[in-house]
Order: C-alpha cells, then structure tokens, then sequence
C-alpha cells in the first residue's frame, strides 16, 4: 500500500495562559486547527489500514492508540474553544476562557499514558511526532527522489527539538544538548552527501526515527515535569481549566437545546460548588478526586450535546442527499416529493427541531423517492 507524505503540522497557538486572545488570531488558529484535525485523522486511518495489512497492527498497536488518543483529546477541546468563540462573539471575558481552554492542560483524555497532562499545543506536536514515527516504522517514507524533502523535514524537526531542549532542567540539559548535536551533526553529513549526488535513503529512515523519539521524550518530560511540581499547583490549573471548560460547555448545551427536541438534559456542573482549592495534604488528594469526577461529567455531557447536534446535521445531509439523487432521476418536481420536501426542511429549520417528527418525514420523502422512481 502506497501512503502520501504527511500534509499537516499541528498549528502554532496564538498568545500564551492567561492573555486575552486577538480574535483574528483565534479565528486563524480554528481554522488551522480543524483542517489539522480533518488531515490527520484521514492519515491516521491510512497509517492503520497500512499497519494491518503489513500484518503488523499488534506491533504498532501503542503508537497507534496514543496517537488516536491524542486526536481525540484535541478534538474536544476544538469543540470546547469553537463553542466559545460563538462566531467571533466574544468580549475579553471570552477571550481569557479560549486561552485557557487552548494553554490549560487536557482533561478527560483517560487513554493516555500516566495520566499525562499536555496543553492543546503539546498535545498536538506530539501526535505529529508519533505520526512521524508510525510512517517511518511501516517504511512508508517517500522514496529516495524525495530525500531533499525529508531532509528539510529532519531540519525543521531539530530546530523544534532545539526549542524543547532549552525547556529541560539544568541537570538533563547538557545531556539533551549532546544528543541534540550528535542528530545535528548526522544530519549535516547526509545533506552533504545528498549534495554530492550520494544515496541518503536508507540512513534517512533511522535518523527520523531517533529524532522522533528524541523529541517525543522531550514532550512528555517536560509535561510530566510540569505535572509533578505540586499537587496543589496541579488543582489550580485543573481547576482553571474546569471553569473555562463549564462556559463553553454551558453555551454547546444552550445551542443544543435551543436547536434539537428532545435534547440532552445533562446539567452543567457548577465549579464554584468545590469550594477554594486547599493547600494542606490530607486535603489536596480529596480535591484532586473531586476535580477529576467534574472533569468526567463534563466529558459525558459534552459527547451526548455533541451527538445530538450532529445527528440534527446528518438528517439535513441526508434529506440533502436524497433530493440530489431525485433531480438526476428527474423527479424532483413531482408534487408529492416537492410537499415532502417543503415539510422536511420546514421542520428542521425550526428551532427547536422536533428530531422523532424529523426523522420520519426525511423517512417519508425517501419512501417517496422509491415510489416515485418505480412508478416512472
């Protein structure tokens, strides 16, 4: 199976925790973020179907969840920070949520490792780097008329590596320093060697993978790190991250319920109820238990809104669907199908939907569909 390179690299996030987002800096960056997500899932899934039919899906079965986990996880919190954006309306108030939303650390992504609390950004330089190295371990690299693409590739690479090294602590940082120089200086003597019109294939593929790797354990230490500096620092950026999460949620349910019946009718959990984040031990643990369950409740209402707005747009996609197929079989016009379908856009038009009448007059207009075309 032939797999295309990687087209997408997880976007650069405007601002930093606790600034008031430009908004056409946050407008630029969802739009970044949703082709990102919509192309690595597609090589996500080319990248499995590659692996199984290698016959090698147990072997890359890690690489694989986590990477899956990861675009889950960002995929979320995209919905989480689009809900708040509500179409560019937003004040500095929302603003500060985005960027919390988008710097915070990601919740409720149980699969991965550890626990393993990562920003938005983090989380999705680090799915390019498992992806990277997936594509690297199937032998799915371009061929060797591409080298000087993957050797730019390998460049870009390091110089991200050079930024994440610099975040290391004094008493890793020469060691990280040294590997980053060994890689450098490996990669110099290939681009001389391509310059020379040599073969780099070959000695390409283990260098991108030692990159991978490099700049993978770089990511998740400096996140563990962050994670494990206290406990109590840990409930006040979860706990940050929960209120920002509570406004966006609570705007995705309004639209939800303002738009679909019957909707979901899950309540919004009311951070404030927690109380102030407490400092001593035999009370931080409590809290961090307390924190979590909100954060799962929060996951559990987000999906059962998601779903029930999504359903309400495949239905219009459907009735959409089967109106196209009755134009090419020229039997649009017909006075049946036409009142079938005034009635079906009628009902979904309207807020809010009522979802069972919904479904059985798109139903109806595709048994109209049938009929028609049979009695043609």
């Amino acid at each position: 199976m032939t797999v295309q390179q990687a087209t997408a690299t997880s976007p650069t996030a405007p601002g930093k925790l606790g600034d008031a987002l430009d908004p056409a800096a946050i407008q630029t960056y969802l739009g970044e973020l949703d082709t990102w997500l919509r192309v690595r899932r597609s090589e996500l899934d080319e990248l499995d179907r590659a692996a199984l039919g290698a016959g090698r899906g147990g072997e890359l079965a890690g690489d694989m969840s986590l990477a899956l986990a990861l675009w889950k996880a960002i995929s979320d919190r995209y919905q989480l920070v689009f809900a708040t954006w509500d179409g560019g309306r937003v004040l500095q108030q929302e603003r500060e949520r985005i960027s919390a939303l988008v710097w915070g650390r990601l919740d409720g992504a149980t699969e991965l490792p550890g626990g393993l609390a990562v920003s938005l950004p983090e989380a999705g330089r680090l799915c390019d780097a498992l992806t990277g190295q997936l594509r690297t371990r199937l032998s799915l690299a371009p061929d060797a008329d591409r080298s000087a693409a993957r050797i730019r590739d390998l460049r870009a690479q390091l110089e991200r590596i050079r930024d994440q090294v610099g975040l290391e602590p004094a008493n890793s940082r020469d060691a990280a320093i040294a590997t980053l120089a060994g890689l450098m200086s490996r990669l110099e003597a290939l681009t001389a060697k391509a310059e020379r019109g040599g073969d780099v294939g070959g000695m390409l593929g283990p260098l991108e993978t030692e990159a991978t790797t490099f700049e993978r354990d770089l990511i998740v230490g400096n996140a563990r790190r962050r994670d494990a500096r206290s406990k109590v620092l840990s409930a006040r950026e979860l706990r940050a991250d929960l209120e920002a999460r509570e406004a966006a949620l609570a705007k995705l349910a309004q639209t939800c319920v303002d738009t679909v019946d019957p909707a979901p009718r899950y309540a919004v959990p009311d951070v404030d109820l927690l109380g102030p984040v407490p400092v001593t031990p035999d009370e931080i643990e409590p809290y961090l238990q307390r924190l979590d369950r909100v954060s799962q409740a929060m996951e559990v209402a987000q999906h059962a809104y998601s779903a029930a707005l999504e359903e309400h747009t495949q239905l219009v996609g459907l009735l959409d669907g089967y109106v196209t197929k009755a134009r090419a079989s020229g039997v649009a016009g017909h006075p049946d199908l036409a009142e079938s379908e005034r009635a079906a856009r009628a009902l979904l038009e309207r807020r809010p939907c009522p979802m069972v009448v919904a479904r059985q007059l798109v139903t109806t207009y595709q048994t109209w569909l049938s009929s028609t075309k049979e009695t043609k």
